[in-house]
């Protein structure tokens, strides 16, 4: 099953919570940080304009993002969590 996000939408798949911390403490399921970045999986077509082109996405599918921490829509795919967000839900990417 494979899912095309629409207009300025983006699939993301979260980043796995740290397990342990910097200074090597194990953590608990129950202490763990929702994560904030993903890779992008799939991107919309873009925002149709007024004089009806389509915006184009500043992101593309295998760019690594951050977002917020309550952002977008959680959804199941295969089995795994995934993320839809509007691309304005997005604080930035991940270059390197």
């Amino acid at each position: 099953m494979a899912v095309k996000p629409l207009e300025d939408r983006v699939l993301v798949k979260p980043s796995e919570a740290e397990t342990k911390t910097a200074s090597g403490i194990y953590l608990p399921e129950s202490s763990k940080e929702k994560p904030v970045k993903g890779k992008v999986v799939s991107t919309g077509p873009g925002k149709r304009l007024e004089n009806g082109k389509r915006a184009e996405m500043s992101v593309h599918a295998g760019d690594t993002v951050v977002y917020g921490k309550y952002a977008g829509t959680e959804v199941e795919i295969k089995g795994e969590k995934h993320l839809i967000l509007r691309e304005s839900e997005l604080l930035g990417v991940i270059e390197g």
